[in-house]
């Protein structure tokens, strides 16, 4: 069974990282589905959210995919003839939010299944919006994001690398 992981990755952290290598532990494969939204504004457009994302995976062979979707989660669940979703947990508070996402999926979608992963406790409190304000400030994310990652915010930031 094959699974999807949809969010924005801008960018990819540690946190989603550890959601993508405990959902390899439960299905046979992890489809990452960046989501190309263009009415947000992103720091990575999604060639590079992709391209970073496959760098950080390579090593998953093709138990890993990378793909960009627009629209309706299930829309594009049902064009990779699957039905379930992985979504991470950073805190209670974000059940509430992935719930109502849930059921309004499963009513479009009856068979539509969500795994929900606990985020690690080093990772709990990471994300994306912090990884991208910190580095903008010129602290030091290494521990937050991975390598690939890493060297693509300090060329973004140029002159904002932590000392």
């Amino acid at each position: 069974m094959k699974a999807i992981y949809p969010g924005s990755f801008d960018p990819f952290t540690n946190g989603h990282l550890d959601i993508v290598e405990r959902a390899l532990k439960v299905v046979d494969g992890v489809v990452i589905a960046v989501l190309n939204n263009s009415s947000k504004k992103s720091l990575l457009n999604i060639d590079q959210r992709i391209e970073l994302i496959g760098e950080v995976l390579h090593n998953y062979g093709n138990r890993i995919e990378v793909k960009s979707f627009t629209g309706l989660l299930v829309d594009f669940c049902r064009t990779q003839k699957t039905h379930v979703v992985i979504r991470g947990l950073r805190a209670v508070s974000d059940f509430d939010y992935e719930h109502a996402i849930f059921l309004m999926n499963r009513k479009m979608y009856p068979e539509f299944e969500t795994l929900f992963f606990m985020s690690s406790s080093e990772n709990s409190f990471i994300s994306s919006t912090i990884i991208k304000e910190v580095a903008s400030l010129g602290g030091k994310v290494t521990d937050q994001v991975p390598e690939a990652v890493n060297r693509k915010l300090l060329e973004i930031y140029p002159g904002k690398n932590p000392v």
